[in-house]
């Protein structure tokens, strides 16, 4: 069984930078496809980025691309999102969630792909 759990919210200024991680447990998370998602009040969940398993093959929504960086390390077992240049509309609560593919296709940002989550964490930017 995987557990995931986020970490590294905060309140950000615009145009600043932050990072929040994904830690897993009970399993290797490197098997895994892994992406994150957020969602923010009164609007539908956004899938952000991915990062295929086995691999740094990353995907990014519009939204994000060229700002925003995901990686991952096996020690610690973990993914992180590196996001700069945030703007207010980053504001949301960012999960991360993951999968264990069965074929070699990579990773995707639909999240009824996805069957392990965490509980999230809030990333607020404001003045």
């Amino acid at each position: 069984q995987l557990y995931l759990g986020e970490s590294g919210g905060d309140l950000v200024q615009p145009g600043g930078s932050l990072r929040v991680n994904c830690a897993a447990s009970g399993a290797d998370l490197k098997y895994y496809h892994v992406a994150w998602f957020r969602q923010a009040p009164g609007k539908e969940r956004e899938g952000v980025s991915c990062v295929t398993r086995l691999s740094h093959l990353a995907l990014y929504a519009d939204s994000v691309k060229d700002r925003f960086t995901i990686s991952r390390d096996s020690a610690p077992n973990a993914v992180f999102l590196q996001m700069n240049n945030l703007k207010p509309e980053d504001t949301a609560i960012y999960t991360c969630a993951a999968f264990r593919p069965d074929t070699s296709s990579p990773c995707t940002l639909r999240g009824d792909d996805y069957s392990y989550w965490g509980q999230g964490t809030q990333v607020t930017i404001s003045s």
